[in-house]
């Protein structure tokens, strides 16, 4: 019987919410352990003086899936969230142009073509051509790499031609569009898995096709609230939630993990133990030195992992003309990524996005008052950045350019309060490996088998969810890891659940 096995959660964040979701619906008693006040982990909320942000995720691509969790539930997302399309999704600044970007093909051609010179027939082809990749590549990330066998299926051969290996993103985009102003458009969305786009798979050139397809979403009172949601399911299906509880470390025996130590020396007990820390984090601090081989200190050190962010929220007095997403490209944008990725230095010229999130909902804010989200790309701690040293000299740059670059010259005035995030507190506070905030890096040999499996390949009874394990980085794949941990726990204990077909969300969404 479910009831009589024991899952504990190291992590409320978006999947581990999303698991202990899933699998106290089905039955299992579930225990989810995190060292905050509040759910969500890099999903949560801040709030300051009456004004609130999201910690880290503020874009809702492929709702579809999420949707999805929810009616694996019994349940609608609409009963517990009130979704917000965006249109236009985003605008895109230049040194000299603007670009708003839309969900829908007429509008998106008519700004095309009003911006860059070189029409919209690349804009068809890169709609069609990378519907078909994702199409194909889908159900392959959807797929448990838990053993060869599961890796080397009918769906990852199909999809081979498709992964255009050993091409990038940027290169890839070649075969649509001319000008390199027009590709960074259809590009900087590797940014959302911590990459340059030289240097990510050209596979991740469906990202920005999922966009202009099936549109992004703003939930009302942030993306906070989807875990806030997941929280609520969970507790009303019989889980329990512990907040202000840290985990010390794994209890491991004989190669199995039976439980977690508390910080206040508390040990629980389990069947199944799922981690949703940071995965090189866990298994650097949680785990002891010399259990692991594949995994260990040393080779975790030597891997890839993202770039890193500094974050500023804002609340500020007064209301600007912004749109609910802007995304500002560096003027010398291929120097300031080889700053990011290779040179691992700070740069006066960067890029950067901002969210306004309260030109959409006004109860993120005070009445004539916004919540401004800076977040500006940074090197990952291998720089060796002192961030105590450099971070207000940081945040007084990130201010000047707010003001070149958006016009928003009197900002300073107009701050009420304000919270930094620097790459270093990434990884003291927030127990982030290296301040990596995209976990390891999605190049081909961190990916699908040759990523950190769901089914942890060096402890028994240990299961991974999150951006560190397959699929990767990003809400809907953090939730799809959640899907897969959650499905192999419920068929190792034979406990029956509700299947629906991954893609099915596909069409929904289109009807």
């Amino acid at each position: 019987m479910a009831s009589s096995k024991h899952i504990i959660i190291v992590g409320a964040g978006p999947g581990g919410l999303c698991a202990g979701m899933l699998l106290s619906h089905r039955g299992f008693k579930v225990s989810v352990f995190d060292k905050h006040p509040d759910v969500g982990g890099r999903n949560r909320a801040i709030r300051m003086n009456g004004f609130s942000f999201d910690t880290g995720p503020t874009f809702l691509l492929m709702k579809g899936v999420l949707d999805e969790m929810f009616e694996l539930c019994g349940r609608s997302s609409e009963d517990y969230l009130e979704f917000m399309p965006l249109s236009p999704m985003y605008r895109l600044v230049y040194a000299d142009r603007q670009l708003s970007v839309f969900s829908d093909r007429e509008n998106m051609r008519a700004e095309l073509n009003r911006v860059f010179d070189e029409g919209t027939g690349g804009y068809d082809r890169f709609m069609d051509n990378e519907r078909n990749r994702f199409n194909r590549l889908y159900p392959c990330i959807t797929r448990d790499y838990s053993n060869l066998a599961s890796f080397l299926s009918l769906d990852l051969i199909k999809a081979l031609p498709w992964l255009a290996f050993p091409k990038s993103v940027f290169n890839n985009l070649g075969q649509y569009f001319d000008q390199e102003k027009m590709r960074l458009a259809f590009c900087f969305q590797s940014k959302y898995l911590g990459m340059s786009p030289w240097d990510c798979p050209a596979l991740f050139t469906m990202l920005p096709y999922l966009e202009h397809d099936y549109g992004i979403y703003h939930v009302a009172g942030g993306l906070n609230r989807i875990a806030a949601a997941m929280a609520k399911v969970i507790e009303e299906s019989g889980g329990e939630i512990h907040l202000n509880a840290e985990i010390e470390s794994l209890i491991v025996e004989n190669g199995s993990v039976k439980g977690v130590k508390l910080q206040n020396g508390e040990h629980v007990r389990g069947d199944e133990v799922i981690i949703n820390a940071d995965f090189a984090h866990a298994m650097t601090h949680l785990v002891e030195p010399g259990t692991l081989q594949k995994y260990d200190r040393q080779k975790l050190e030597k891997r890839e992992y993202s770039c890193s962010t500094f974050m500023l929220y804002l609340g500020l007095d007064t209301v600007y003309d912004l749109p609910h997403h802007t995304i500002v490209f560096a003027k010398d944008y291929t120097t300031n990524i080889r700053n990011i990725f290779r040179n691992k230095t700070l740069t006066q010229d960067f890029s950067f996005y901002v969210q306004n999130a309260t030109a959409s909902d006004a109860s993120l804010a005070p009445a004539g008052k916004s919540a401004l989200y800076v977040l500006v790309p940074m090197p990952n701690n291998d720089s060796g950045i002192d961030w105590q040293t450099h971070c207000q000299e940081v945040r007084e740059q990130v201010l000047d350019t707010l003001g070149t670059r958006l016009g928003l010259t009197d900002i300073r005035q107009h701050i009420e309060c304000e919270k930094i995030i620097t790459p270093g507190s990434w990884e003291s506070d927030e127990h982030v490996y290296k301040g990596a905030t995209f976990s390891l890096s999605h190049k081909f040999s961190q990916m699908l088998y040759w990523r950190p499996h769901n089914r942890f390949e060096e402890l028994d009874n240990c299961y991974l969810v999150g951006g560190g394990t397959h699929p990767g980085s990003g809400l809907p794949t953090i939730y799809e890891s959640a899907r897969i941990s959650s499905n192999l726990i419920s068929k190792k204990h034979r406990v029956p659940f509700k299947q629906i077909n991954p893609t099915a969300w596909l069409k929904k969404a289109k009807a």
